[in-house]
């Protein structure tokens, strides 16, 4: 957003978000129709885009804006309208992500990945554990945060009689600070079994750091959890039919892959956005162009031809590999490898281009906006911060590869938690 517009609405806005009493109301199960989504999610990215230079510099954990998407109602949004929820399929709520992500894409990540945690639940457990799980999410307003982490195998699951155990720590643990339900995984003892389970946040040997300093995704809040003789319920662990053990509960990697993909889309098209702010009022053109103005500089217009072409492809992809993900969904489990496959390669293929693209116009919105648009109280590099930071846990050199096996050879990727 633009350094007046924002400046505009620092001194408009209340200090807090006003929510219409139809969503103040705990004690009824359900959220704004599904037609309002997307101006609920307009109205928040507008006052979120009016604070997140200020929060970009400061990090730590985003609570303001986490109360208000639990206020707005859209914590509720993939839920099924019969437990209480908005009843949005994957390509709306992925509408929203990246509407999010064009405001603040640190937001943008801890809301998606709310989302992903609902779905992990939905594809991983029985109907008996999800669905109290969804209608106390909507009627409670809790946010998911993420513990599962498939690389870091530090926490141990030891079997009880009734119980297991889980002792250890979690990496990347992306929303876990002020949420209210975790999904977190082990391996157990002795068989090393992928254990992954649904449990509390405020239960007792759970231990949430504020240890997240790095250089984007500054708010995710994606440090460290610790896991110190934590009780886990029979009834919490996600079994039946378990982690990635079916073509529709394998779904669960292509929901990540497709919010990251458009959380990429949305930080690429913020930093169009600020870049042709910046082209159009502030930027002064090379004497050797001479030319009046900045955006009349041939080559300046060669580089926005890029980056929209680049945009609208990723566009196009990212909404086409939704579309395929619901009608996969809404298979459920008469979802075959094959219908599967289709929904990986699209979903793999909307990353690659949505990292490329992004990274691409990140970097060379500066050639564009000019010497001004370096001024570090605007922190516009932290588009390209944020976009570097989230791309490099999933590198995209493998995702080429199974793009490849299958252009080549017709093999789908095999499903792991990343593909």
């Amino acid at each position: 957003m633009r350094p007046d517009a924002v400046n505009m609405l620092l001194a408009q806005q209340p200090c807090c978000l006003h929510i219409t009493e139809d969503l103040c109301v705990s004690s009824v199960l359900s959220i704004p129709i599904a037609e309002s989504s997307r101006d609920i999610a307009r109205d928040l990215m507008q006052r979120f885009a009016a604070t997140a230079v200020e929060r970009d510099e400061r990090g730590g954990t985003p609570k303001a804006e986490r109360d208000a998407l639990r206020e707005s109602g859209l914590l509720a949004l993939s839920i099924p309208r019969e437990f209480g929820g908005g009843g949005a399929d994957w390509r709306e709520t992925l509408d929203i992500v990246r509407l999010l992500a064009q405001a603040d894409s640190s937001i943008a990540h801890v809301f998606g990945f709310h989302h992903l945690m609902l779905a992990t639940v939905r594809l991983f457990a029985r109907p008996a554990q999800w669905q109290p799980w969804f209608e106390q999410t909507a009627r409670h307003r809790w946010f998911w945060g993420n513990a599962l982490n498939p690389l870091d195998d530090r926490t141990v699951a030891s079997p009880h009689e009734a119980w297991r155990e889980f002792t250890g720590q979690k990496s990347f643990c992306s929303g876990a600070l002020d949420s209210e339900m975790l999904i977190a995984s082990a391996r157990e003892a002795g068989s090393g079994a992928f254990i992954v389970a649904a449990v509390p946040t405020g239960r007792t040997g759970i231990f949430v750091a504020p240890d997240w300093n790095n250089i984007g995704q500054r708010q995710t809040d994606s440090g460290s959890v610790t896991f110190e003789k934590v009780r886990v319920e029979h009834h919490e662990v996600l079994a039946d039919p378990g982690p990635l053990s079916t073509p529709f509960a394998c779904l669960r990697p292509l929901v990540s892959q497709l919010v990251l993909a458009n959380i990429y889309l949305g930080i690429a098209e913020a930093a169009f956005n600020d870049a042709r702010h910046y082209t159009l009022h502030e930027s002064r053109p090379w004497h050797a162009a001479r030319v009046p103005q900045m955006h009349d500089d041939p080559y300046v217009l060669g580089h926005y031809g890029d980056f929209w072409v680049g945009l609208e492809s990723v566009r196009v992809l990212a909404d086409r590999a939704a579309d395929r993900l619901d009608a996969a969904w809404r298979r459920g489990p008469a979802l075959t490898e094959a219908e599967r496959g289709d929904v990986a390669v699209a979903v793999a293929t909307a990353k690659v281009a949505a990292t490329r693209s992004g990274l691409d116009i990140c970097t060379r919105m500066f050639d564009v906006a000019g010497a001004r648009a370096t001024h570090g109280g605007l922190r516009l590099d932290r588009h390209w911060r944020n976009l570097r930071t989230q791309t490099l846990h999933d590198p995209v050199a493998y995702k080429l590869r199974e793009i490849g096996e299958w252009a080549l050879k017709q093999q789908y990727p095999a499903p792991t938690f990343y593909s």
